[in-house]
């Protein structure tokens, strides 16, 4: 039984798993939360969805040792795209979605290109890529619609598949995120690149030497992280029939926040698609759960703030004590002393 504990707190998404439980009890015991009313709300699980989407491209990322924080601009770049191409101009949906999902791999393979090709750090080059392409997206709109904000109607099919409601409250970009989930935890954690990418956070240069294609891997996973966040900007113009120049900012202290607290390390090296996952679903229950509970609403950032210290403060104690849980190995009989018990 000690030994399988130790094993289950030595997992990456341990600590998320039981922040998310004590977060529960939390708002069950000093929020009078109904917690059936509050797993059955479509907020908060929409919101880790939109958010999710983007948070595990990102948290591969960082179990490599890079950053991404271009994703707070290639959302509303992938909104505005496929409402200009098929909202202003009137195209075909499909030539919007290509052009928006294209427009991600070209960001990401620039962000790629960069980090591979200097010594910058990709915090610094994701940074400039954010601020470049805010004012692309906001220079493209306003030259070539006139506007900063644009309609787009999609069609039957596209409005099924990527902005409709499942029980006129959860977005499909439900299904997507869970499906994103399954497939990348397979990838990482089934498969060779799964080596690759923790080799990668846990020594580039080893990584190298040992003939992991290291540069192909990182373009290979900013290429995902940008494309992932036009993805959901296209989801979003799809779903509201419109998009914005604007938003999509705050989702990067969100995305981060929850790969944290899913315990990915921001060191590199370090995490799980499984803790992603949960890391998610806690960051966005902290996020919105307190909307359900009889708390002072003035409370909710101090709230939020601290619960989220807590929840990946947690990671970090729940690891060391893995670490004290692991039986010690008896030290091996040499040769000398069998002869002397003899």
């Amino acid at each position: 039984m000690r030994d399988a504990f130790g094993t289950f707190l030595r997992q990456p998404g341990a600590g998320a798993v039981l922040s998310l439980i004590g977060i529960l009890l939390f708002f069950v015991i000093f929020g009078g939360v109904d917690l059936v009313s509050l797993m059955g709300a479509a907020s908060w699980v929409n919101f880790a969805a939109n958010m999710g989407l983007v948070a595990i491209p990102v948290g591969l990322l960082m179990i490599a040792g890079e950053l991404d924080i271009s994703i707070g601009a290639m959302i509303p770049a992938g909104s505005m795209t496929v409402a200009i191409v098929s909202g202003h101009y009137e195209l075909p949906i499909i030539f919007g979605m290509i052009a928006a999902l294209g427009l991600g791999v070209i960001v990401g393979t620039i962000n790629g290109m960069l980090t591979i090709r200097t010594t910058v750090p990709s915090l610094i080059i994701t940074l400039g890529t954010l601020v470049a392409m805010q004012g692309i997206v906001l220079t493209a709109s306003k030259v070539l619609t006139g506007a900063a904000s644009v309609a787009v109607t999609a069609p039957g099919w596209a409005k099924f598949a990527f902005g409709s409601l499942m029980g006129a409250s959860h977005q499909v970009i439900i299904v997507w995120w869970v499906i994103a989930a399954v497939v990348f935890w397979f990838v990482v954690h089934k498969q060779r690149f799964g080596n690759w990418l923790f080799a990668m956070g846990g020594d580039r240069e080893s990584a190298r030497n040992a003939g992991i294609p290291v540069d192909r891997m990182t373009i290979t996973l900013f290429i995902l992280s940008a494309t992932a966040a036009s993805f959901v900007g296209m989801c979003q113009a799809i779903l509201f029939n419109s998009a914005q120049v604007s938003g999509g900012m705050g989702i990067i202290f969100n995305v981060i926040v929850s790969v944290v607290v899913g315990g990915t390390l921001l060191s590199g090296g370090f995490g799980s698609v499984i803790g992603i996952f949960v890391g998610t679903l806690t960051f966005a229950v902290v996020n919105q759960g307190i909307y359900f509970t009889e708390i002072d609403r003035n409370w909710s950032n101090l709230i939020i703030g601290a619960t989220l210290l807590v929840a990946v403060a947690m990671n970090e104690s729940f690891r060391s004590l893995a670490l004290s849980l692991v039986p010690r190995k008896k030290k091996p009989v040499t040769a000398a002393k069998a002869v002397a018990r003899l």
